[in-house]
C-alpha cells in the first residue's frame, strides 16, 4: 500500500513513525510546502517529500491529512477527487463537511476522521464503569499555558492562536465526544469565560462549562490556555461510585466499596511514550487509530466517529462560544 503524508510538522511525523512501526511494508511519501521539513522528514525517516501531491508519480492508495486545520477542508476535496482514502486530523471547523461527505460516497473512499480519545485505553475503561441505571457526576478540569504547547515555535505562528481554531476549541474538540457518548447528548449548557492572561489573542482564555445531560447526568467542564503546569484532572461519582483520573495510564484510581478505599487501576495494554512529549500523551492511542482507519479501508469496519457525528459536536462548541 502506497500512503501520502501532507503536513510535516510534529504531527505528520507522529503518523509516518508510527505507520512505519506498524506497518513496514507500506510505503509512505511526505508532502509539505516548507523545504525544511521537508529535508528532516527525508533524512528521518528514509522517505521521498514532495513540495505538492501533483509531483507524486506514483499510485497512491491513502492520505493522512496533518496541515493545520483551516486548510483540510480543500485538501480533502482534492485526495477524494485523486480518489485516494483520507485520514484527516481534526478540523475545529465544519467547513464543506456536507460536500466531502457526498464526495467520499461518490467516490466509494473512506472519510475517517480522528478522534485519538475513543482509542485510549483509559478512556474505555472509565466508559465501561458508568452505568446506564444511576445518575452521574463529573468534574473534568483540563488546561496548559498556550506558549507551552509548541515551546519550539511561537503561539500566534502555530492553529492554536488562531480565533477560528483556538486552543481552547481544540481541547473541547477532543473531549466532547467521548464525553458525550459516555454520559450522554446534552440538554443544556452554562458557560463563564473570559481572558485572564496577557496573551496576544482574540478569543477567550478559559471556560468553566456546565451540562445538563438529557439522562439526567451532569457535569462540569473546565477548559483553559492559562495554567504554568500541564493539568488533566478527572472525577466521576454516582451514589457509591468514585472514579478520579489525572491524565496519564497509571493514575485511574476508583473507590472498592468492600473496603472503602480507593486503589489503582492496573490497565491491559501497556503504556507508549514517547520521549519529550507531555506524560499526558501515549502513543497506544495513535496507534490504535491509525490501525482502526485501515480496518476501514481494507474490511469495511465502520469507525468509531465521523464528520455526521462531529458536526455536531462543533455545533455544540460554537454554542458555547468557543
Amino acid at each position: 500500500m502506497k500512503i501520502v503524508v501532507i503536513g510535516l510538522g510534529s504531527m505528520g511525523k507522529r503518523r509516518i513513525r508510527l505507520i512505519e512501526e506498524i506497518y513496514p511494508e507500506y510505503e509512505i511519501f511526505g508532502i509539505d510546502g516548507r523545504e525544511d521539513r521537508r529535508q528532516e522528514t527525508s533524512k528521518l525517516f528514509n522517505i521521498k517529500c514532495f513540495n505538492s501531491t501533483e509531483e507524486i508519480e506514483e499510485k497512491i492508495d491513502c492520505v493522512f491529512i496533518c496541515t493545520s486545520p483551516l486548510s483540510h477542508a480543500s485538501i480533502i476535496a482534492d485526495c477524494l477527487n485523486k480518489g485516494w482514502h483520507v485520514f484527516t486530523e481534526l478540523n475545529l471547523v465544519p467547513d464543506k463537511y456536507k460536500e466531502n461527505m457526498a464526495l467520499a460516497k461518490e467516490k466509494r473512499c473512506t472519510l475517517f476522521l480522528s478522534s485519538s480519545f475513543f482509542y485510549r485505553e483509559e478512556i474505555k475503561y472509565i466508559r465501561s464503569k458508568i452505568e446506564a441505571e444511576k445518575k452521574w457526576i463529573y468534574i473534568y478540569h483540563i488546561g496548559q499555558y498556550l506558549p507551552d504547547w509548541h515551546p519550539w515555535e511561537n503561539y500566534k505562528d502555530f492553529f492554536i492562536g488562531d480565533k477560528r481554531t483556538n486552543g481552547c476549541r481544540e481541547i473541547m474538540a477532543i473531549e466532547l465526544p467521548w464525553l458525550t457518548r459516555t454520559f450522554g447528548d446534552i440538554e443544556s449548557v452554562n458557560v463563564l469565560a473570559d481572558k485572564v492572561t496577557e496573551l496576544n489573542i482574540g478569543f477567550e482564555d478559559n471556560y468553566m462549562i456546565q451540562f445538563q445531560h438529557k439522562n439526567g447526568n451532569k457535569g462540569t467542564l473546565i477548559v483553559d490556555v492559562v495554567s504554568p503546569v500541564a493539568v488533566r484532572k478527572l472525577e466521576v461519582y454516582a451514589e457509591r461510585s468514585y472514579l478520579c483520573w489525572n491524565g496519564t495510564p497509571d493514575s485511574i484510581q476508583e473507590f472498592n466499596l468492600e473496603t472503602g478505599k480507593l486503589e489503582k487501576v492496573v490497565l491491559t495494554e501497556e503504556a507508549e511514550h514517547k520521549e519529550g512529549y507531555s506524560a499526558f500523551i501515549v502513543e497506544n492511542m495513535y496507534k490504535n487509530e491509525i490501525r482502526e482507519f485501515f480496518d476501514v479501508v481494507l474490511n469495511g469496519r465502520k469507525p468509531q466517529y465521523g464528520f455526521e457525528q462531529d458536526m455536531e459536536i462543533l455545533e455544540l462548541i460554537d454554542s458555547v462560544g468557543a
